[in-house]
């Protein structure tokens, strides 16, 4: 999947990791253009002038910003800024493309890379000084076109995770501590992974309300001839989503991989016996399943016993193998291995006439895409735990848990949480206000009077998510 580099927290995305990604690509660019949002590109480098222009904004990024300040060997006159984000990037020009209402919305998106360096412990995926994503940046006349698109683009993100790479996820709002700096308000799809107790924070989309409209002059002329400033979204989606499904889906032999992002599907191997080498029939059958729309590899390589290649291609986590010996070929038939069963497991391999192969690989994968999400959301659902007082909310929390918990929704709770649960695993925080969902035990937004916050005792307003994090 990656390859080390000699830059600390900097990774090089091997073709098997960088095709998943364009997977995941292909998929949101065409839903996104068929919203009407459009692709461009903006430059790497942001003055200092342009960084710090919103406070909140670089409060939040400061410590993560890389500067260059030097070209050859004479400095810079101006240090100049490799984006962490491209609010800042585009949003000065935001004011000169946008002058009536005729000219929005303005709805954009970029797909690039970005820095952000400050942090000690890199994790390949999850966190790295370099990495690609999406980001859209968009702008309305009202505040009312701005919160629908919000959660247009959270549903495209959750079905990201769970349409494509099988990660069951849960959709809320951001506190405020861990909003979007300078932002109005953040929502994301938040994934968990059971065998860490940790949350991930999958993708968010924001509403940046009109702050960065006032601090760079993005106004607009409506129908009656009023000057008034536009509302704006930003969201983003990185390749932390494949360090999240490898996470979900891996087992003890490697990866596994769901079948609508696996860059190979099915891998044919041919299995010799007494001299009678099957790899003729192993290539029809590659070139059926490939005309039939598969992405399909036959490996027939002969200084490799097929036990070694079996191993290699689940190592891998192709989601089928395809077996074919002499016996297979006498009896117009294949052994079809699935990778997400372990061995000895009821439908983990069958044999399926040659005749009907291409229906029945299809069958099967989509079986497989399916099992995968309806496994990995059994253990997400089961690592949800209710607690109405600190004791339970601790236990839930050192048995690896999330914890869904009635608060007071103030700041100075939660980073007393943070300060109180602070250790060497890591301190809890919130990670969302989920949204209704038929998977949690209660409604977000409904709770019932004269409920306590769990850490402060103060009077509930809301039910929160909280948990340990990457």
């Amino acid at each position: 999947m990656i390859e080390y580099y000699d830059v600390s927290g900097c990774y090089i995305l091997r073709p098997w990791s960088y095709s998943i990604w364009e997977s995941i690509k292909d998929f949101f660019d065409k839903e996104i253009k068929k919203m009407g949002i459009e692709n461009t590109y903006f430059p790497l480098f942001v003055s200092e002038k342009a960084l710090t222009k919103e406070k909140d904004h670089v409060e939040g990024f400061a410590p993560e910003v890389a500067w260059v300040t030097r070209s050859g060997d004479s400095q810079l006159e101006e240090p100049i800024a490799i984006r962490p984000t491209s609010e800042t990037v585009m949003y000065p020009i935001f004011s000169k493309w946008i002058r009536g209402h005729r000219d929005l919305p303005l709805r954009i998106n970029q797909w690039c890379n970005v820095v952000r360096w400050e942090f000690k412990h890199p994790t390949p995926f999850i966190r790295s000084r370099e990495f690609l994503w999406q980001e859209g940046h968009t702008a309305f006349a009202t505040k009312d076109e701005a919160d629908v698109e919000v959660h247009q683009i959270l549903e495209l993100y959750r079905r990201v995770y769970e349409e494509l790479l099988a990660v069951p996820v849960i959709k809320g709002v951001k506190s405020e501590v861990e909003k979007f700096a300078g932002g109005l308000y953040t929502t994301t799809v938040e994934a968990f992974i059971p065998a860490t107790g940790r949350g991930v924070q999958g993708a968010t989309s924001h509403c940046l309300g009109q702050n960065f409209a006032k601090m760079f002059e993005i106004f607009f002329e409506d129908e009656n001839r009023e000057r008034k400033m536009v509302w704006q979204n930003s969201w983003g989606l990185t390749t932390r989503t494949i360090g999240v499904m490898v996470m979900v889906h891996g087992d003890n032999k490697g990866l596994v991989l769901p079948p609508r992002v696996a860059p190979i599907q099915v891998v044919v191997i041919p299995v010799p016996f007494k001299g009678i080498d099957p790899s003729d029939e192993c290539l029809k059958v590659t070139r059926q399943l490939q005309e039939a729309g598969f992405r399909v590899k036959d490996d027939l390589r002969d200084n490799y016993s097929p036990g070694w290649k079996y191993s290699h291609w689940e190592l891998k986590g192709v989601p089928l193998r395809i077996e074919i010996g002499p016996r297979d070929i006498e009896k117009k038939q294949v052994r079809v291995v699935r990778r997400d069963l372990e061995d000895k497991t009821e439908g983990r391999s069958q044999d399926i006439p040659m005749a009907d192969l291409a229906v029945k690989i299809g069958e099967i994968l989509e079986t497989m895409q399916k099992a995968l999400l309806e496994k990995a959301r059994e253990e997400h659902d089961s690592c949800i735990v209710v607690a109405e007082n600190w004791d339970d909310f601790m236990t839930a929390l050192n048995n690896k848990k999330m914890v869904l918990a009635p608060w007071c929704d103030e700041v100075e709770v939660e980073e007393s949480v943070k300060a109180r649960t602070k250790g060497e695993a890591g301190a809890a925080k919130t990670l969302c206000m989920p949204f209704e969902q038929d998977t949690l035990p209660m409604v977000s937004n409904t709770i019932a009077e004269g409920t306590k916050c769990f850490a402060s005792g103060k009077p509930a307003k809301k039910w929160a998510l909280w948990g340990r994090s990457y």
